[in-house]
């Protein structure tokens, strides 16, 4: 497989989700759509809270990892293997330990907020 297209398919696609989520975040809490983790499902303002710190981390941390790997697939003389899906892999990694940092700065564990 070509790197690029290999680049387009896994960080690509992560980009694109990013997009997504930011552009349409969850309206209520649910199980199945939006940043959910047992802290940000507490209540409603932890919920818009969560969703919002994400969606724009993972915004961020996305389209790093998808311009760091077209960048590598340019210059790379062979061709990716694990490289892509490792730059996938810490943008979700970051952005949810980066989401969590900040609950935890604002918001009690019982959900009361903090400042």
């Amino acid at each position: 497989m070509d790197s690029v297209i290999y680049v387009l398919t896994t960080n690509g696609l992560l980009f694109l989700l990013s997009i997504i989520f930011w552009k349409f975040p969850p309206k209520k809490i649910n199980r199945i759509y939006g940043y959910r983790t047992f802290k940000a499902m507490l209540n409603e303002e932890i919920w818009v809270f969560a969703n919002t710190t994400f969606n724009k981390n993972f915004l961020i941390y996305a389209g790093i990892s998808f311009l760091a790997a077209l960048i590598l697939a340019t210059i790379s003389v062979q061709e990716l293997t694990w490289q892509p899906m490792i730059l996938v892999m810490l943008s979700l990694l970051v952005s949810v330990i980066k989401t969590e940092r900040a609950l935890s700065d604002n918001f009690t564990e019982e959900g009361k907020r903090l400042k």
